[in-house]
């Protein structure tokens, strides 16, 4: 065994050889698999191994087709075939209109990543797949690329062509320990001996959590019983000519694939049940949970009537392992929040699927930094620390009960709620408010017209459509108050503070006390990486001289792991997180001065505080730090506040705008009025795929100031054509926005992807971004927008229709 090499993947499952053979395709060699039993010897070994094509957004589709594309080549290898039934087709079943609708959406999302699905209706359904009944049916969604593969010889291959390229596998090795040296590295301590290496990967499936404890984190993955059976021969697919599609059924929560001449029958129970909790036996090794059909039962029902063959055959084979859940479903592949060179691939719970993908997007954030596509749904830091174990099982169940059944615009299912709350939530739930949730916290969506208020869940506007704009109008022409929680504060200290975040930023950072600045954060390869405002704090009796930079609330781990990352030997530069101690509350329009200036001392006026200033004061008796900036486009101050006097502060500015007609807004509101001021959200519009440039962002850069992270990348990306453009759209529809993921086709082929879309309320104009190809981007060009199925005319506009001189704002 090797004592020193460049990566250890921890984990011989679909993962861990995925993980191994991508390094290795991406040039690096040196690296090495330990397995403590036989390869696949955990989830892998009785997975379903179903390989879809289907995905909820680009990111998804773009690693199924790679791991479809790299399965079709392994099997076709003379040397070393696989079994592989490619091409079988599968259908997803829906019984309602609004379903039809979201399986529209997605076909739109796949059209932009070359994927073609098709949305059938019910007797076509019926016609590919002659078991199923069309009762209680309106049609499905159809993916010609479906079909299942051999779990063991997938894993085979991927290992042994890792092997032929210079890797090494060791089976039987279980890891005991893993130590981190001052220089980063790792030593991975095995029963056979230890390997020192510079990076160390967690692919070690349900037993995720005995590996992450080694290195003192623990991951939000949690392990569900699920169970299929195999039936014995079934004449109608014996005697069909060809093999029968797959079958997904959110409305019996079942799926079924061709296996043999039977059926492989898989169910999602609502009555379903987590599994190890509370720690796994070691010796728990190609192993199975105890048969329980009983639990079962009603999804059969659902089953048996869907597929009346299925009444006259009988089970030979039942099986019954543990799959691994997140707290949102979607898998956690890249680096592990808070430490350095270790990566995670986990919570695959369709694993074989997307496993191909999974390592390929892996092994290039290992090797370069990035991947080729933004991998912010997948990545491990986009929980903070309220994934905790209890959370996180809870999420899993719902997200168990709920398989097939894909998540609507603006719905927020409710397990595991409230995980993050502030002293204001019980007050302004009392105030009607509808809560939505940002990296856990409870943040206010919109104020309910009555308790009983509950909108339609659809892809078209829905019933908050005529709420959400009286809550806009009151803002652009009165004032209103808002909760923004969980806002990501990272409070700078030392005396390299400015030069550090001069490194760090791609333009200009402002270093005057009492001033706020706007920047953004590059990757190594000159894409953007992050955005911030950075608000320049004199010393006081609440601190040091310090910088406060801030950030999305989502941001949290990913922020503070990249900057502390670039802290260089020497530098004067302290990091501390502050995003879970304050608080903003955000006062907004025409009057926000009037009301500001009658709870706190002062002269707010626009001479002496104008836009983008910071101050420190008083709101009452509650200590604030007051900066003039607006993600509105109207007159705007946050007021930021400590958790311990933010009711305090809350109720005088409710009193001191009672005089002026303050209500409260929330985040729908806010959303709509950054559309029509062309401010962009972090991993919406702002993404790795796209440098500052093509993403419209050319002031904010001055490629002239000296040395910045990404600045020769970038500089090489300038000699060449843009990939792509950020535009601003406005949309020929009274009825829907666009959604994220949407095409938009010119001619007959596809040219762009909408990023975000809403009603612009202050303008009366549907209102998207979305990015091009380069010579689609001028203002007055037409396209159409895929929308749900419609073709819906699409034009290129000016940015921020709504103010464009930016006045308002400033005051």
């Amino acid at each position: 065994m090797k004592s020193r090499t460049q990566v250890v993947v921890i984990g011989g499952g679909i993962a861990g050889c995925s993980t191994l053979y991508h390094l290795t395709q991406e040039g690096w060699t040196d690296v090495v698999l330990v397995e403590r039993n036989e390869l696949t010897s955990g989830t892998t070994w009785h997975s379903a191994a179903q390989v879809t094509n289907f995905g909820m957004n680009q990111t998804m589709v773009g690693l199924k087709t790679h791991s479809i594309q790299l399965y079709r080549e392994l099997a076709e290898d003379p040397d070393y075939p696989i079994n592989y039934h490619h091409g079988d087709g599968g259908i997803r079943l829906a019984n309602t209109e609004a379903q039809m609708q979201g399986y529209r959406h997605f076909a739109s999302i796949a059209r932009g990543m070359d994927v073609q699905f098709e949305v059938i209706d019910a007797a076509e359904c019926a016609r590919r797949h002659p078991l199923i009944s069309t009762e209680n049916l309106i049609g499905g969604l159809w993916d010609p690329m479906d079909g299942d593969i051999d779990p063991a010889q997938l894993c085979q291959a991927l290992a042994r062509r890792a092997r032929k390229a210079g890797a090494e596998v060791y089976r039987n090795t279980p890891v005991t320990a893993l130590t981190q040296h001052s220089d980063d590295t790792w030593t991975v301590h095995t029963e056979h001996g230890d390997i020192d290496c510079d990076i160390v990967v967690n692919a070690c499936g349900y037993r995720v959590n005995e590996v992450s404890a080694m290195m003192g984190v623990h991951h939000p993955v949690a392990s569900m019983e699920h169970q299929y059976f195999l039936t014995e021969e079934i004449p109608a697919i014996r005697d069909a000519g060809q093999r029968m599609p797959l079958l997904r059924c959110p409305i019996s929560d079942y799926y079924c694939r061709q296996e043999k001449n039977g059926l492989l029958l898989g169910f999602y129970e609502q009555d379903c049940k987590t599994w190890g909790m509370d720690g796994i036996d070691p010796n728990f090794v190609n192993a199975l949970c105890p048969d329980d059909l009983d639990r079962v039962t009603d999804v059969l029902e659902g089953a048996f009537a869907r597929m009346p063959a299925l009444m006259e055959v009988g089970v030979h084979t039942i099986v019954n392992g543990p799959i691994t859940y997140t707290i949102d479903g979607a898998p956690l592949v890249g680096p592990i929040p808070g430490k350095r060179n270790a990566f995670c691939i986990i919570g695959l719970r369709a694993g074989l699927g997307e496993g191909g993908g999974h390592g390929w997007l892996l092994a290039q954030q290992i090797v370069h930094g990035e991947a080729c596509y933004d991998t912010w749904c997948i990545d491990p830091r986009r929980f903070a620390g309220h994934a905790n174990v209890e959370l996180t099982a809870l999420k899993a169940i719902e997200d168990y009960q709920n398989e097939f059944r894909f998540h609507f615009p603006h719905e927020h299912r409710p397990a595991g709620r409230p995980a993050k709350t502030t002293p204001l939530t019980p007050v302004l739930a009392a105030e009607g408010a509808e809560f939505t949730v940002v990296n856990g916290w409870e943040r206010v969506n919109y104020i309910k017209p009555s308790p009983d208020f509950s909108p339609t869940l659809s892809f078209d506007f829905d019933e908050t459509f005529d709420i959400i704009a009286a809550e806009v109008a009151n803002v652009q022409t009165g004032v209103g108050l808002a909760e923004v929680n969980g806002f990501n504060r990272i409070e700078i200290t030392g005396a390299d503070r400015h030069s550090f975040l001069d490194q760090m930023f791609c333009g200009t950072v402002t270093r005057r006390d009492g001033r706020v600045g706007l920047g953004y954060l590059l990757n190594h390869h000159g894409m953007v990486k992050g955005e911030a405002t950075v608000a320049n704090l004199a010393a006081s009796d609440r601190g040091p001289s310090r910088v406060w930079y801030g950030s999305a609330a989502a941001s949290e781990l990913h922020d503070m792991d990249w900057l502390s990352q670039h802290v260089r030997p020497g530098e004067d530069v302290h990091l501390r997180s502050l995003t879970n101690d304050q608080t903003i509350l955000v006062l907004a329009g025409p009057k926000a001065r009037d009301v500001l200036s009658a709870c706190a001392r002062g002269d707010w006026s626009a001479a002496a505080f104008p836009w983008l200033s910071v101050r420190e004061c008083f709101i009452g008796i509650a200590p604030a730090t007051v900066m003039g900036v607006s993600f509105s486009g109207e007159l705007a101050y946050e007021i930021h506040i400590p958790n311990a006097s933010l009711y305090a502060a809350y109720l005088v500015l409710r009193q001191a705008g009672d005089t002026h007609g303050l209500k409260l807004f929330g985040a729908r509101a806010v959303d709509s009025m950054r559309m029509e001021k062309s401010f962009l959200h972090w991993k919406a519009d702002l993404i790795t795929e796209f440098d500052p440039f093509e993403t419209g962002l050319d002031r904010f850069v001055k490629l002239n100031k000296g040395a910045f992270i990404g600045r020769e990348a970038l500089q090489k990306r300038q000699a060449g054509r843009p990939h792509k453009k950020l535009v601003a759209l406005q949309i020929d529809s009274a009825t829907r926005p666009a959604h994220p993921g949407a095409s938009l086709i010119h001619g007959e082929h596809v040219v762009g992807t909408i990023t975000s879309g809403d009603w612009g309320h202050r303008t009366g104009m549907n209102l998207a971004y979305a990015f091009v190809d380069p010579e689609l981007a001028e203002i007055g060009t037409g396209m159409k927008l895929d929308s749900c199925g419609q073709t819906v005319p699409a034009t290129v506009i000016a940015p921020s229709p709504y103010d464009p001189e930016f006045r308002r704002m400033r005051g």
